[in-house]
């Protein structure tokens, strides 16, 4: 990568003089935390959101990995019921819940007296995808600050940054919060998020690295890499046995394998099609 591009988003950062970062512990936010430390030292702080979005094993992450940089870091709660219209899970769904994060990161931010707010979004999440989410962050103005995408670094530099940096999550696999497992429509409760993330915590205790458990009704259906096919369907009856016990009514393995942003697979297509004309981003 261009080291001037990182001297640039560097000087960006100290010029902001302290900052909270909005940080999952996956590589954008802990390449992003870490070169914040690096800049303003006792005056960047991480701070985690725990919530039934995300999984445990993610909160496990963000503690470790804040050791590891060794920036000062927070935990702090957060509930769905603070996030209006939200459950209904529109295809907007995304933007109501990054703005009430958001909400919440910057009144801790007020209240303890740092100037910004550092988020990781990336050049490559805001192309050509449903990105409402993001419109969020743009509203939020001067107070939320992504230079990843002011400066135009993708995912793939991302991961070369944090691995100069010997961060642990450079080659940590893309996540995402669990409300993205749910089919548009299908309400979002506390209960359907915790059996997803009982599922997937199944799959990787089997072995499985990058792969996704959609929720459609009450049908899983699994979403793992070419490379980890064959491994699915060896692991098939066991795997089925698993996640109707959690309570699924059917288990499916998807042919097209693993992608970022399957869920919205359809509504593209029809809004190609001139089907439909719901603005979702």
């Amino acid at each position: 990568m261009d080291t001037a591009k990182i001297e640039k988003i560097r000087e960006a950062i100290k010029a902001r003089e302290s900052a909270v970062i909005a940080f999952s512990g996956g590589v954008d936010s802990s390449t992003l935390a870490a070169i914040a430390f690096d800049e303003l030292g006792e005056k960047a702080l991480a701070v985690t959101i725990d919530s039934p979005l995300f999984p445990r094993q993610q909160l496990e992450n963000a503690s470790q990995t804040a050791c590891e940089i060794g920036i000062q870091h927070k935990i702090l709660p957060f509930s769905l019921n603070s996030i209006p219209y939200f459950s209904a899970n529109t295809l907007n769904r995304c933007y109501f819940c990054k703005k009430a994060l958001l909400e919440t990161l910057l009144e801790f931010a007020e209240k303890t007296g740092f100037n910004v707010v550092l988020e990781g979004t990336n050049a490559s999440e805001i192309r050509g995808e449903n990105r409402p989410g993001y419109r969020a962050i743009k509203e939020a103005g001067e107070k939320v600050y992504s230079p990843f995408v002011e400066f135009d670094v993708t995912k793939e530099e991302i991961r070369g940054i944090a691995a100069n940096l010997s961060l642990s999550a450079a080659n940590r696999p893309s996540a995402a919060c669990l409300a993205t497992r749910i089919a548009y429509g299908q309400p979002i409760t506390t209960e359907a998020l915790e059996k997803i993330e009982k599922a997937e915590d199944y799959l990787l205790d089997q072995g499985f690295t990058q792969f996704r458990v959609r929720m459609h009704s009450n049908l899983a259906r699994i979403e793992v890499t070419d490379k980890e096919f064959d491994d699915a369907l060896r692991k098939k009856e066991k795997i089925s046995r698993h996640l109707k016990s959690l309570g699924f009514d059917y288990v499916t393995l998807d042919l097209e394998g693993f992608r970022s942003g399957s869920m919205d697979e359809p509504y593209m297509r029809k809004r190609a099609e001139g089907k439909i004309e719901t603005e979702m981003e």
